[in-house]
């Protein structure tokens, strides 16, 4: 029988004081009654020999201390899981929301996982395509990697994020694959936006999704990525599939993190944010990966909002420093209508390398990517000079790189909401960009599959 205690002495924001306790474990789940009957659920933060922290998942409006009753469960947060769960759409404390019946769970799983032994990661070397070039043609995706999305308010990410969940799979493998879906603090309009589109392409057969809207308790958005998570694992590594994580956005979630901290009187870190918000972002995103011996892997994407297109914000910042790389988006190519704005220069995979070649993309990916990261950044100093000095200044030659860069921009960068392009056309793209310069220019390629693939404007048509 589960002891209730009427020792509720202090209110704080989300947080209550329960005091005259015995037995309670931190992170234990909780119920409290309220004086009409109505019941929340809550979640132990801090205990002492006596007294415990309770963060309340709907908010404490609206409870009296005096008649509130709170009765902890001996138990953690926890999904209950089965093969069930695709096709379903959860809000972000795993309840259903598509109005289909609870889940009936094969077992039901602990939120926080359990700690990767680092000697039984496998590193990951398979590539993933998106069908987007600008990722993978110069930024690739690789299977049991962290490679997030950087954006700015009013920038597409969220068509991007749904496009990535529509499109990935992985090349020449007939292999089960998944997504799972997590999203923190988003409008209804939003989540309406990913709800429909998975439905109308189909992709929901193979997606679960978790939704957290911004009228939701903002305590709930920090149970949301984990909820995703867990149920990746259980399809990665009991069902033996691959699973693409996307969350968004994760300032959102920071800042859920930033409220809660305040709400319990810690000492702030950067910009208010909580001291300890390194670690706990990396007990989420260092949930992805590959295991030894396991067959399906996680492969996560999280999104991300600069405050101000600032990279240096504390939660783009610590990301960096946590995953694999990132893909940026670009204000002024998005004012220049070019869809996805994905800005290759200063974006970066650092896992690349270990997923193009031959026997993955092609044999030339590495020396076309090369090459084209190249040519763009001499294109975009020539056309900065060009702003300087008037392009009647400059060489025949810097103004073919201008032409070189605007093409990139319009044809290989650009590409349409629907447009699935797979590596091969990406690669083809590639080289006709490369085909409108010399080929003395073309310094980063070798002469054999310059002699293969290189076809300068004039010789068999149009570049």
């Amino acid at each position: 029988m589960l002891k209730e205690y009427r020792t509720v002495t202090e209110i704080s924001g989300p947080l209550l004081v329960v005091e005259k306790i015995e037995g309670v474990k931190y992170d234990e789940l909780c119920e409290i009654q309220l004086g009409d009957g109505s019941v929340r659920r809550g979640q132990v933060l801090e205990i002492s020999e006596t007294m415990a922290l309770v963060q309340v998942y709907e908010g404490t409006r609206g409870i009296d201390v005096s008649s509130a009753k709170v009765k902890f469960l001996g138990r953690g947060l926890e999904l209950p899981v089965s093969p069930d769960i695709l096709g379903r759409v959860f809000d972000g404390a795993g309840r259903p929301k598509d109005g289909a019946p609870p889940i009936i769970p094969e077992k039901k799983l602990d939120i926080n996982g359990n700690p990767l032994n680092p000697t039984s990661r496998d590193y990951p070397i398979e590539f993933i395509e998106t069908g987007i070039s600008a990722i993978d043609g110069m930024n690739t995706l690789v299977r049991g990697q962290k490679l997030p999305i950087f954006s700015g308010s009013g920038l597409p990410h969220a068509k991007i994020a749904a496009q990535v969940a529509r499109q990935a799979r992985l090349l020449g493998k007939e292999e089960k694959f998944a997504v799972s879906f997590g999203a923190m603090g988003t409008t209804f309009e939003e989540a309406d936006f990913f709800i429909t589109d998975f439905e109308k392409t189909g992709a929901i057969e193979r997606a679960v999704l978790f939704v957290n809207l911004s009228d939701d308790p903002a305590v709930e958005r920090i149970a949301t990525p984990r909820m995703a998570l867990t149920a990746a694992e259980y399809l990665a590594f009991d069902l033996d599939m691959h699973v693409l994580v996307i969350l968004m956005d994760m300032t959102v979630y920071c800042e859920a993190l930033r409220e809660v901290s305040a709400a319990r009187k810690e000492i702030p870190g950067r910009r208010g944010y909580p001291g300890y918000m390194y670690t706990d972002l990396a007990t989420v995103y260092e949930r992805a990966g590959r295991i030894k011996g396991k067959k399906g892997s996680i492969t996560l994407m999280p999104v991300l909002s600069m405050p101000e297109d600032d990279k240096t914000h504390p939660v783009p910042d610590l990301t960096g420093y946590i995953t694999e790389g990132q893909v940026i988006l670009n204000r002024e190519l998005h004012r220049k209508g070019i869809y996805p704005p994905i800005d290759v220069l200063p974006s970066l995979s650092r896992l690349k390398d270990k997923g193009i070649g031959k026997g993955k993309t092609r044999e030339d990916h590495a020396d076309v990517l090369n090459q084209l990261f190249a040519c763009y950044a001499k294109g975009r100093e020539a056309r900065e000079l060009a702003v300087i000095l008037g392009e009647a200044a400059l060489s025949e030659l810097d103004r073919l790189y201008i032409k070189f860069a605007d093409r990139f921009e319009g044809e290989f960068v650009r590409q349409s909401e629907a447009t699935r392009r797979t590596i091969q056309e990406t690669l083809d793209l590639g080289w006709k960009m490369l085909s409108i310069l010399p080929r003395k220019e073309l310094k980063r390629v070798h002469d054999n599959f310059l002699d293969k693939y290189y076809k300068p404007v004039g010789s068999t048509g149009k570049a």
